[in-house]
């Protein structure tokens, strides 16, 4: 089993311990968190940032597990920093979903419990695939993006990076929505969105 370092310590965190623990590829070592000291979630915290490249040796693998929601900016520096540094970024995928072996995930990017990603789906790099999402068959998910709880994106949909799905939210099969954009929950999206969407009624 090889170690693994998370980066980020708040909730969001503690559900990735829970998928990598029941997937059980990777030991924990501990955790980076810019405001957090001690121990959380059962893991010491190791330091921040400023601290990666100290612990490369110990771990050359890692996962960035701060949330996402209005900004993907920090997610997407942490990620391109470790990388620098030499990290490693492992595809976590729950046992407890389910990924088509005709779909493509990308590194650093975690499948949640309960998750669905059909056959002919391309999901980019450290993007967030939360619990019971559903990706339809063709769909295209750039970089950094997050699909909250129980979205669901139809088939032939292709968002742009830097962009996050609400829980319960629905897009129409074929539908592309622009980079950077935020969709809220309980919507259904109908239409092509342009770059930097606010949509949230």
């Amino acid at each position: 089993m090889k170690n693994i370092l998370l980066i980020g310590g708040g909730g969001h965190c503690l559900s990735c311990i829970d998928v990598i623990e029941l997937e059980k590829k990777f030991k924990i070592i501990g955790l980076f968190d810019n405001k957090l000291k001690g121990n959380q979630h059962n893991y010491k915290i190791l330091g921040n940032d400023k601290n990666l490249k100290t612990f490369y040796k110990k771990s050359s693998h890692a996962l960035i597990t701060l949330g996402q929601i209005k900004n993907f900016k920090t997610r997407n520096k942490l990620f391109l920093k470790s990388k620098q540094i030499g990290y490693k970024f492992p595809k976590i995928i729950s046992p407890l979903a389910y990924v088509s072996n005709k779909a493509k995930i990308g590194e650093g990017t975690i499948v949640m419990h309960g998750a669905i990603i059909n056959a002919g789906a391309k999901i980019g790099k450290n993007c967030i695939v939360n619990t019971n999402a559903l990706v339809e068959h063709d769909v295209v998910v750039e970089d950094n993006c997050h699909l909250s709880t129980r979205s669901t994106l139809n088939g032939g949909v292709h968002l742009k990076q830097n962009s996050f799905i609400g829980s319960h939210t629905v897009v129409k099969q074929y539908t592309q929505i622009g980079k950077n954009s935020f969709i809220n929950a309980n919507l259904f999206v109908n239409k092509n969105l342009k770059d930097n969407a606010k949509k949230y009624v």
